[in-house]
């Protein structure tokens, strides 16, 4: 029988959502550590932000490719089967990237990366969120946005600490993903009963819950434009590679520490719509910013730490909202849909950063980011009653 937050104990609930918090660090670790990693080797060959901004794209297709057949396989193949599939093709990508040197090989990889990590994504947080009721969803998907951001940040520091060339950042990458692949293996993870969606394609899904769209999509063009473009801003204000790689793991470190505690004001305040609008706000006055404190490491430091605990507050309380209406394979579907958000965040993000930051290196970026964030912001506003 699988385990659902009315029909298991909070202790035999714990293995599993450790194990489920544990793939979303993997998903993280993967992007953070991929994104740059390829971002710096494609400009120590020569190549520019065009370029860089069109391997980033590559997740998002991989994303839009396998996005509206996943309620489907969920249905078809089960959760469980699903996640450790798409974990054991994340290992053999992170392996192939430095054995295949040619840089246009590593656009299909890119893609399939892609495939393989929304898969997962969508796989454990529909499956943690049927785990948990309303009481403490929010503090437990905040735990969850908190893992998924270390992640992001372990990639930068696993560069920092073992460099960019050779073998090591991908084997411990690897080793990593492998280790999750055993923890999801175990006979303690029992998948929810596999249901299909009450309505065919994502269409309505995407008209049943637009906040929770619109969230991930802002969240994945700002989390691909920070990864790949963050470094490349701080280089060209005057910071060292070295400093560059800190300011992004410091940023993701903001939305590690702030997610729980903001998930547990969420838990309390009761009003997500009034919250999603607060921080939409402070988002956008946040990244404005940006240009003026970059000059000051001591100033930029602290500021891009609360910034981003703040932006990723974002999708952690929309995505609370999501699991309290929606449940089984109508909640696998909106998850599906937000995929497909995520796709095309990923893909139009790193473009458009890009073209912004060749345009300004000194305010395009946060530009860019300020106003991404200010014109999600007027969704809530508007729309009252929608998830």
């Amino acid at each position: 029988m699988p385990l659902t937050a009315s029909s298991a104990s909070p202790r035999s609930l714990r293995l599993p959502v450790l194990s489920l918090v544990a793939v979303g660090m993997i998903f993280g670790l993967t992007y953070g550590l991929s994104t740059p990693l390829l971002t710096f080797a494609l400009a120590d060959k020569g190549y520019g932000a065009h370029v860089i901004a069109a391997l980033a794209m590559m997740h998002g297709v991989g994303v839009l490719g396998i996005a509206p057949f996943l309620p489907r396989l969920s249905a078809w193949v089960g959760q469980k089967r699903l996640l450790l599939c798409a974990l054991a093709s994340t290992a053999v990508i992170l392996v192939l990237f430095p054995l295949v040197p040619s840089v246009w090989v590593w656009f299909p990889l890119r893609l399939v990366l892609g495939m393989a990590t929304e898969t997962m994504l969508i796989m454990s947080e529909s499956w943690l969120n049927q785990s948990t009721d309303d009481s403490n969803r929010t503090r437990t998907m905040g735990l969850y946005s908190a893992m998924l951001s270390s992640g992001f940040a372990i990639g930068p520091v696993v560069l920092t600490l073992v460099g960019r060339h050779g073998l090591a950042p991908f084997a411990i990458s690897t080793l990593l993903v492998l280790v999750v692949f055993g923890m999801v293996s175990m006979p303690w993870m029992r998948a929810p009963k596999a249901e299909r969606p009450a309505h065919r394609g994502l269409l309505r899904y995407i008209a049943l819950a637009p906040v929770a769209i619109s969230v991930t999509l802002l969240m994945a063009m700002l989390e691909a434009t920070s990864s790949a473009f963050l470094p490349l801003y701080a280089l060209h204000s005057g910071w060292t590679e070295r400093q560059a790689m800190l300011l992004l793991s410091v940023m993701l470190l903001g939305a590690i520490v702030l997610q729980t505690p903001l998930g547990w004001l969420a838990d309390r305040l009761k009003n997500p719509r009034a919250m999603l609008i607060g921080l939409g706000l402070a988002s956008t006055l946040g990244a404005l910013l940006w240009p003026a404190a970059i000059g000051n490491t001591a100033v930029a430091y602290p500021l891009l730490f609360v910034w981003d605990g703040l932006f990723a507050a974002l999708y952690t309380v929309a995505m609370s909202v999501v699991g309290s209406r929606f449940s089984g394979g109508d909640l696998v579907s909106v998850y599906a849909a937000t995929s497909v958000a995520w796709g095309l965040g990923s893909f139009v993000g790193p473009g458009m950063a890009g073209t912004a930051l060749e345009l300004s290196p000194a305010s395009g970026l946060p530009c860019f980011v300020a106003l991404a964030c200010g014109l999600f912001t007027l969704l809530p506003v508007f729309l009252k009653k929608r998830a």
